[in-house]
């Protein structure tokens, strides 16, 4: 990815969790003998659980996201009257969670990287695809064999931020049970009030998690439960017309030239902008790149139409942006 203008400042330090909370866990863990308990408390104590919340200073700050990803203007304007609203207020980044909704191949998946890559406050992407219990997100209780903390709780202790933004992709394919909803956890995690004292299964400590900035994704809203998508803005995201595909693809082009010293002009031949324009948005970047490469092994430092004829790499799988 091509580096952004990314213009942010770190807003004060916040306790996501207690060492206090940690310490007398730590001593209930040895009495049980729960080593994997035990050993993780202690990587909390060590990291401390203060977290910085990040806050942008401009909201103009995503504004090229309407060039690489302009079928989601509707999204962006959005945003930016969060981002503005934090910025006058000298505040944290916060929005809304979001849930982008369309056809597979439009882009969401994408749209959610490049967001989390401006915003800067780091991500989690989950495929709610592979998820088959609700504890991937949660946890598993410590008693089980093999537990560990979920998703959310390792994004929180691990990073070092209190709001990055954690993507989940797919939400309507999450699979399970009810006894093991994947998507349980979500009735508390997507609202404030009750995601301060958000409890992972595994760790039985409360953490904040109420900063999180969440991005979800979904092809059909049907089979997502009607109290989730209440605690969303949910945007239905068309698929890109002649004019925003040329504007992807030119952006694409530009972006993967900037980040290599490969010699190619810094802007495509207009035949070349079209061919790329008619491809799918999540074909694009695949495709090229193997047509750059059959310049380079043609000996060329530019692109013809014809390069796109024979880039093609491996089969075409349908799992996403």
């Amino acid at each position: 990815m091509a580096s952004h203008d990314i213009r942010l400042s770190v807003a004060e330090e916040r306790t996501i969790y207690h060492v206090a909370d940690i310490e007398r866990a730590m001593e209930e863990a040895a009495s049980n003998r729960n080593e994997a308990l035990a050993s993780y408390y202690e990587k909390m104590r060590q990291r401390g659980g203060g977290r910085f919340l990040v806050r942008p200073n401009g909201a103009d700050m995503i504004d090229d996201l309407y060039d690489s990803c302009p079928n989601f203007a509707e999204v962006i304007d959005d945003l930016k009257k969060y981002i503005a609203l934090s910025v006058a207020g000298n505040e944290p980044m916060s929005f809304t969670p979001i849930l982008l909704l369309g056809e597979p191949g439009i882009g969401k998946t994408h749209f959610a990287r490049e967001l989390a890559a401006r915003l800067g406050t780091g991500h989690e992407f989950i495929s709610m695809s592979s998820l088959t219990a609700g504890w991937v997100l949660s946890g598993a209780s410590s008693q089980w064999n093999n537990a560990k903390p979920g998703k959310v709780a390792h994004t929180l202790v691990h990073g070092d931020y209190a709001n990055p933004i954690v993507v989940l992709d797919e939400v309507d394919k999450a699979g399970g049970d009810s006894r093991y909803d994947p998507m349980g956890s979500l009735y508390s995690l997507l609202e404030k009030d009750t995601a301060r004292a958000f409890k992972d299964e595994f760790i039985d400590i409360d953490i904040d998690a109420s900063h999180i900035l969440w991005v979800t994704t979904a092809n059909d809203e049907r089979s997502i439960p009607e109290p989730i998508l209440n605690r969303m803005n949910v945007y239905e995201v068309p698929r890109p017309d002649r004019d925003a595909a040329l504007s992807i693809a030119a952006a694409l082009y530009r972006e993967i030239v900037r980040e290599h010293d490969w010699g190619f002009p810094p802007e495509p031949a207009d035949e070349v902008l079209e061919r790329i324009g008619s491809l799918p948005p999540r074909d694009m970047k695949k495709r090229l790149l193997a047509a750059f490469g059959t310049a380079k092994l043609e000996g060329r430092n530019e692109l013809t139409a014809g390069d796109f004829e024979t880039a093609r790499m491996g089969r075409s799988r349908k799992i996403g942006f």
